[in-house]
C-alpha cells in the first residue's frame, strides 16, 4: 500500500507543477497573444458542426478540446464550480 500512496503523491505533485508551468506561460504577454490565437484558431467561439461531415466535424472538435484542456489547466480550484 506504501508504494501505491507514493506513487499518488508522486502524480499529485506532477500535476501541480504542470498546472503552475501552464499558468506562468500563459500569463505572460507573449501567452496571452498565443491564447488569443488558439482560441481564433481552435473554434473556442463557434461551432464544430460541419454540416454533412461529421469527420471534419470531429477534426475541428479535437482541436476545441485541446484548448478547453489547456483553459482547464489555467483555472483555479475554485472557479471550477462557477
Amino acid at each position: 500500500m506504501g508504494q501505491a500512496k507514493d506513487k499518488e503523491q508522486n502524480f499529485q505533485k506532477y500535476v501541480e507543477q504542470i498546472k503552475s508551468n501552464y499558468k506562468y506561460i500563459f500569463n505572460t504577454d507573449e501567452g496571452k497573444q498565443v491564447m488569443s490565437d488558439l482560441e481564433k484558431r481552435c473554434h473556442h467561439h463557434t461551432t464544430t458542426n460541419v454540416k454533412g461531415d461529421s469527420h471534419e466535424s470531429a477534426y475541428m472538435e479535437g482541436q476545441r478540446s485541446i484548448l478547453l484542456f489547456i483553459k482547464a489547466m489555467l483555472q483555479n480550484e475554485n472557479e471550477k464550480d462557477k
